[in-house]
């Protein structure tokens, strides 16, 4: 079974994309939370930086290099931090 990847993006308002995935579904995904550090912060600055998102590889990616994990937007993050029981 291949991997579940992005196809096409949709920029929407305030950070949410609309993604079409390669099994043919489409979702739609805050972002806001997964643009952080300083690759971002052009995109999160600038509406009109963020909406150039593009696919490249199946991921999300800008014209200034940044790009998205596709199984951190897909399934909608960051996986949980593990948690250590003693």
């Amino acid at each position: 079974m291949p991997l579940l990847r992005v196809s096409a993006v949709v920029a929407l308002d305030a950070w949410r994309v609309r993604l079409t995935l390669t099994d043919g579904s489409v979702v739609e995904r805050d972002l806001s939370a997964l643009l952080t550090g300083p690759v971002f912060e052009e995109i999160r600055e600038n509406p009109d930086r963020f909406r150039e998102a593009r696919v490249e590889a199946g991921a999300l990616a800008w014209p200034n290099g940044a790009d998205l994990c596709p199984d951190a937007v897909i399934w909608g993050g960051l996986p949980p931090e593990p948690r250590v029981i003693f």
